[in-house]
């Protein structure tokens, strides 16, 4: 194997061990934010994993005669962190595509690393490749049908941070085309203002309609909420109103009615699994789930409706 090939595999391998010191961090750092159980155990076999390519990497960087960056460890986390920090201002689904990027750099390097692997007929190298092509291509998918999951109206296997939920909501809110009249915005600023005292700071600032969604969700009280949509939706604003619903549901402050299931309150662990196999909408999904982790919080239940929105997700992007 020429010198300048092996100096290219080399380079590649450092490049793809700090990077994964990187994805070792991510996936720490999603663990706090898994929905379930299940999530968080996976998301925690995942750092693990990517801490066993990472010695693996090392050795075979060692084996052809290059030495591992001893600091990459410490480039990863710091990567991590800044990432941590700064996606905390942007949307989940923004966070999330960043995630994804650093997947498809690490997919696509390793393919890189497997054909200079094949050309220099090193079998060792061409080995760790696929199996770093494998981890990848999953890990791709998985990012994928969760970031479905979230687009579809479902509630995706990751939480959103609080800052990362008010950003999203931002977004919508400065995006919806919400038309009300003069007497249509002060009859929801009265009703705000009569629910709550944070109401008040509205008036008092004198915001626009569309930011009546952001700043309802904000107060924290499911009272202002479903005031809020009523009074909405009386004046006319159907876009508005609907934003608020959506806002109540992926909260879990609807009622037990206003469920897509009938008598969800009455049905044991058994019969609200056997039912929520049966919904057909992400968004029917998201509020049973946040209702459920509102209320009894059952894990059974959350786990068989979280399944059912990634099986739903994966039939959508083909996963």
């Amino acid at each position: 194997m020429p010198s300048k090939d092996i100096t290219t595999l080399i380079a590649q391998l450092r490049a793809v061990l700090e990077l994964t010191h990187t994805e070792i961090q991510i996936a720490e750092t999603r663990v706090a934010q898994a929905r379930t159980e299940a999530v968080e155990r996976e998301l925690t076999q995942n750092a693990e994993h990517a801490a066993e390519r990472a010695l693996i990497i090392a050795s075979t960087i060692r084996e052809l005669g290059g030495f591992p960056n001893v600091v990459a460890p410490f480039i990863g986390r710091a990567a991590a962190a800044f990432k941590a920090i700064t996606e905390q201002a942007q949307p989940f689904d923004e966070a999330l595509l960043g995630d994804l990027a650093l997947e498809h750099e690490l997919h696509d390097r390793s393919r890189y690393i497997k054909a200079l692997a094949v050309a220099a007929q090193n079998k060792n190298v061409e080995a760790l490749a696929d199996k770093l092509i494998d981890a990848h291509a999953a890990t791709i998918d998985w990012l994928t049908t969760v970031l479905a999951e979230d687009a579809l109206g479902g509630p995706a296997a990751l939480r959103r941070s609080p800052m990362q939920a008010a950003a999203g909501i931002a977004v919508k809110a400065a995006n919806l085309p919400v038309q009300l009249s003069t007497r249509g915005l002060d009859r929801v600023i009265d009703a705000l203002r009569s629910t709550q005292s944070s109401a008040e700071e509205l008036v008092d600032r004198g915001v626009r309609a569309r930011d009546v969604a952001s700043k309802a969700f904000t107060a924290g009280r499911d009272a202002a909420l479903e005031t809020a949509e009523k009074v909405t939706r009386d004046a006319g604003a159907e876009d508005a109103a609907d934003a608020l619903h959506s806002l109540r549901s992926s909260t879990g402050t609807v009622q037990a009615d206003e469920l897509p299931i009938a008598d969800y309150d009455e049905l044991n662990v058994s019969q609200a699994v056997a039912a929520i196999k049966d919904l057909e909408d992400p968004a029917d999904l998201r509020t049973v789930i946040a209702y459920e982790e509102q209320h009894k919080n059952r894990q059974g239940v959350v786990s068989a409706a979280q399944v059912r929105v990634a099986d739903i997700a994966r039939e959508v992007v083909g996963v």
